[in-house]
């Protein structure tokens, strides 16, 4: 059993907590050992309230690192913090689980990888989105070839969001506390890496944010392929699922999902001329859909990664291409032009 130290006690971090509590192979797989929070009542209470009483609280992660021999980090701290902790976890012979985003610049991002090959040691991201059975069932229509060669996927959010607080008063807030689901789960279905970006931002007229609530980007891909992306988070009256809207438009036809429960796939039947049949298509079903999803997924694979040498889905290696679709969106609508993506320079 690994033995786990919790970074960051604030909301999330619960959510990861009952991620681990609710599943049996996860309660089986790891225990959490230690707490790190610089408000340490907090973390206490954190502990007090999910059976946690055993467990090492202290405001020094080093320090919890070494009082509870842990094996594995779980950062669930702030972005701005990210970098310090994740790096320090590493260096101290843990693997890291992180929150998104893995970092807040570039720079950071290639300097955690070389961390974690440095030391040897797993550095993965949380991006709970593509567990969802419904992104991992268009992942297999695309593989199956079911709407033939995919040629562009497009992407609908728009969500009134009245959360309060520090999202309120952030830069780019959609682009950088959200739409990376989004990203990361549309390059999971085109099975690609992006090529470039061009982007317009708006703070609407009525947004409640002080910036960037809405944004629109096309990304393009290797092979023409392309994936757009329409979103607000100041749009009222007709909210979208928070997975988005999806169109996969295939060189044999189209899957729609609404992100809810609605799949709807049509292919063209015929030979030649212009009238040719629609056949609805029966929707492939998500692989191991009757497991885990979201969080309690990532945390899975990470841990099974960990105990068999085998890269994770999210590791930091793969999940830095869904960075630099983020920070070269703001990139791009900060200078008005197309942005190549290029995670090397």
């Amino acid at each position: 059993m690994q033995r786990a130290v919790l970074a960051g006690c604030g909301a999330m971090a619960e959510g990861w907590i009952k991620a681990i509590q609710g599943s049996v192979e996860l309660s089986e797989s790891v225990k959490i050992v230690g707490l790190v929070d610089l408000d340490l009542d907090r973390a206490k209470t954190v502990a007090d309230g999910h059976g946690l009483a055993g467990a090492i609280i202290g405001s020094d992660l080093s320090d919890v690192i070494g009082q509870t021999d842990a094996t594995v980090v779980f950062d669930v701290v702030v972005p701005a913090a990210r970098f310090d902790v994740a790096g320090q976890a590493l260096a101290a012979g843990c693997h890291v689980l992180s929150e998104k985003p893995m970092a807040t610049s570039m720079d950071d991002a290639r300097a955690l990888i070389d961390t974690a090959a440095r030391a040897g040691r797993l550095h993965s991201i949380v991006q709970n989105r593509r567990y969802i059975p419904g992104v991992r069932r268009l992942r297999r229509l695309v593989q199956d070839g079911t709407i033939g060669d995919l040629t562009s996927v497009h992407c609908d959010f728009f969500i009134g969001a009245h959360f309060g607080g520090f999202r309120e008063d952030m830069d780019h807030v959609l682009l950088l506390d959200m739409a990376i689901h989004t990203f990361d789960a549309g390059r999971f279905i085109l099975g690609g890496q992006p090529q470039n970006v061009y982007c317009v931002e708006q703070n609407p007229k009525g947004s409640w944010y002080r910036d960037g609530a809405a944004a629109n980007a096309i990304f393009g891909f290797d092979e023409g392929r392309v994936l757009t992306y329409r979103g607000s988070w100041c749009a009222e009256g007709a909210n979208t699922s928070w997975e988005s809207s999806w169109r996969l438009v295939g060189t044999k036809g189209t899957a729609l999902w609404d992100g809810h429960d609605m799949f709807s796939v049509g292919v063209v039947t015929g030979e030649n001329g212009f009238l040719r049949e629609i056949a609805q298509v029966d929707m492939p079903d998500a692989p191991d859909a009757s497991k885990t999803s979201g969080h309690a997924s990532v945390i899975a694979d990470f841990l099974k990664a960990v105990e068999t040498g085998q890269a994770p889905e999210t590791i930091s290696t793969d999940n830095i291409y869904s960075l630099a679709m983020v920070l070269g969106a703001i990139e791009s609508a900060e200078t008005g032009q197309r942005v190549d993506i290029n995670i090397k320079e």
